[in-house]
Order: C-alpha cells, then structure tokens, then sequence
C-alpha cells in the first residue's frame, strides 16, 4: 500500500537559510500567503504527476536510478476528497471521499477498502499542501530550508510534536507564480517519496461521487480494517 503512494526517508540533514535583505520570517509569510492565494480557493484541481520512490540504500548513495517510478494525475476537491490516477507502469486508483480509501488494481481485478483513518494524518497532509496550506500551522513547524533549480522556494514542514514515521515534508515552490512543483515526503527509517508535479488545472465540475469508487461487476473487493 505504501508503494503506492508514501515512502520515507531517514533524517540527514536541515539547512536553514535566511533570503538577502529580508528577515526570513517575512519572507515565510509572503510564501505562504503565496500558495494560499494560489490554491486555497479552487473548486478543485487536477495536476499531472511524476512519482519517484527510493530506498534508504539508494538515498544514502545518492543513487536515483533504479527508483520505482510512476506517472499519473491527482485531483483534489476541498474539504479532503482525493483521487491519484497512477498511468504508469501499470493503471492504478487510489481515491477517497475522507470516509473510506479504495486501492484499485485492474490488472488483478482487486480493490482494497480501507477507512480513510488508515492513512490518517499522512493522506490529509498530502492533501492540505494542495489545497493552499490552511491548516498546517497547528501542528507543523514551518520553514525556508533553501532554494531550488531556478531560484525555487523550499520550505521544509517538520511535524510538532513529532510523528513517528514522517520525519519531514519538502516543498519546492515557484518564486513568481507560488504554485508547487515538487513535494518530497522523507521519514527516519531511509526512504524517500517523490512527486515531481506539472502545471494544474482548476477542475470547476468535480463531484463527490467522482471520489468514491464504483466496483466493477468482476472486481473482489477486500475490505480491511482501520
């Protein structure tokens, strides 16, 4: 399941810069206020995907190559509704109306039924980065660790108090436009998830039923628990 979606990362390191001539707790503010203008007011969004997973031994080695990659598009709709369309190697669906997650597999006629708390804080994290931040404050320390290819904003989400698997989020943002362009889920035990995003669509016609998947006649469905 995790595959699918989330791989962690051990923790190395953190650099915090400040950016010239500005105090960088302003500057945080104007990124933020940034992407929650951006995002935070769609009726929904689709945004095409690139999604690397590497291995605690391949991150220690700075070694990408053999990374399990994927492609697809995600679309959001607030308050929590997702749905990643995994294209590539092989079609897949995750989705979840923020009630309950279906995981389908065409290839083996199966899809997995789990109540959304499974993924719990993880899935609605993704989901708040996407929908403009609102709600990170509360429980995320928050802050500009760098700069990216083009002169990229990163911030760096560090979850307070700790959880145990996530140890940070990275979050590449557009300096000119704030609209975000990779995010990279790292944990503690040595792996790494990484979505390598394209422009996004406002979606103005997404449903909720667009988020609850329709079980098709020949496909076993496995429920499990929370």
């Amino acid at each position: 399941m995790g595959a699918v979606m989330f791989g962690f990362f051990m923790l190395v390191w953190l650099f915090i810069n400040h950016i010239e001539s500005v105090s960088a707790e302003d500057h945080l503010t104007d990124v933020l206020n940034g992407i929650r203008k951006q995002y935070a007011d769609l009726p929904g969004l689709s945004i095409p995907y690139q999604r690397e997973i590497i291995s605690s031994s391949m991150a220690l080695l700075g070694d990408n190559g053999m990374a399990d990659q994927a492609t697809g598009e995600i679309f959001l709709k607030s308050p929590y509704l997702i749905r990643v369309e995994q294209k590539t190697p092989d079609p897949e669906t995750l989705t979840s109306d923020g009630k309950t997650l279906w995981w389908y597999i065409p290839m083996k006629k199966q899809v997995f039924e789990y109540p959304s708390a499974r993924l719990g804080k993880e899935l609605f994290l993704f989901i708040d980065i996407f929908l403009g931040l609102k709600e990170i404050g509360e429980s995320f320390d928050v802050m500009q660790s760098g700069l990216g290819e083009d002169g990229a904003i990163q911030l760096t989400l560090i979850p307070n108090p700790r959880w145990e698997e996530i140890d940070h989020i990275n979050i590449l943002v557009d300096r000119n436009h704030f609209q975000i362009r990779k995010v990279e889920i790292q944990n503690t035990i040595g792996g790494i998830t990484r979505f390598i995003l394209g422009k996004f669509n406002v979606e103005k016609r997404l449903t909720e039923d667009f988020f609850r998947f329709a079980v098709p006649e020949d496909v076993t469905v496995i429920k499990e628990d929370g």
